[in-house]
């Protein structure tokens, strides 16, 4: 099992792009055995300390193993909807990580 965070940040204005990336992929990762456990969207209250820009949305996420998630990063019903990522999102901060 592994398990991934990901701090999204999003260009200002493109959010509801963003959202709609996000209805094509997240459904899909059940099929490759992934599952958000998290899906946080912050507030500046939030956040005891900060430096720099906050993430408009973090995820916790897990798949079974790495294959698992290649397999849905490469999945071509995911990648039809790849453009409204790089639309929407600036930068990702993502960690990979197991359980201990």
């Amino acid at each position: 099992m592994i398990y991934i965070t990901q701090l999204i940040f999003v260009k200002e204005g493109k959010e509801e792009i963003f959202l709609a990336f996000e209805n094509h992929a997240i459904p899909l990762m059940e099929k490759y055995n992934g599952r958000i456990l998290y899906r946080l969207r912050p507030d500046e209250k939030s956040f005891v300390t900060a430096e720099g820009e906050l993430p408009f949305e973090i995820h916790f996420i897990s798949f079974d193993s790495e294959q698992d998630l290649s397999d849905f990063m490469k999945d071509d019903n995911r990648l039809k909807f790849i453009h409204l990522k790089e639309e929407s999102i600036r930068s990702t901060l993502l960690i990979k990580g197991e359980k201990l």
